[in-house]
């Protein structure tokens, strides 16, 4: 069955690249099934982004996201945009400096960006907020989401991503 997927956002914050690890992750590493489709507002930078993730263990007849399973807001805006689209019941994490939730019962909040800070870099909030989404959801393993890092990120930015990712799956146990 397929599972949806959105990771949200403003543009900068890296919900492309997220996106794109989490999907190679699932596809190469785990033996399911995955498809990624993004979208962001004219001005790229700033405005509400997303990347878009149908995984499944059986192929995918449709690509794209409709009523998230899943949906992953790292920014106010994102929230407000993409919160309405989440199936009834939805899981939603929040990076909670960022975003007020309306409510909802099914929320996971981490302050992913104040995290990322500490780690000395604010643009690594993205992989806080995966290893957050592995503790949260186990959708994929550490282990499946570490391989993808390691052959995407190259090797002056791979250890700090590396501690990002351990410092999202720290913050939930």
């Amino acid at each position: 069955m397929p599972t949806e997927i959105r990771l949200s956002g403003f543009g900068g914050q890296g919900m492309a690249l997220a996106g794109f690890l989490l999907g190679k992750a699932f596809s190469l590493y785990a033996g399911q099934e995955a498809v990624m489709t993004q979208a962001y507002g004219p001005e790229a930078r700033g405005g509400a982004s997303s990347a878009n993730l149908v995984v499944s263990d059986t192929p995918i007849d449709y690509p794209f996201v409709e009523h998230p399973d899943v949906l992953i807001a790292m920014s106010q805006e994102a929230y407000t945009k993409f919160r309405p689209t989440a199936k009834s019941g939805a899981l939603i994490l929040i990076d909670e400096e960022l975003v007020t939730p309306n409510g909802d019962d099914n929320v996971w909040a981490i302050p992913a960006t104040h995290l990322a800070e500490d780690l000395g870099r604010r643009i690594v909030a993205n992989v806080v907020m995966l290893g957050f989404f592995v503790a949260v959801t186990g959708l994929i393993s550490r282990e499946e989401l570490e391989k993808a890092l390691e052959t995407t990120l190259k090797p002056k930015i791979l250890q700090l991503n590396m501690r990002a990712l351990a410092t999202g799956l720290e913050y939930k146990s």
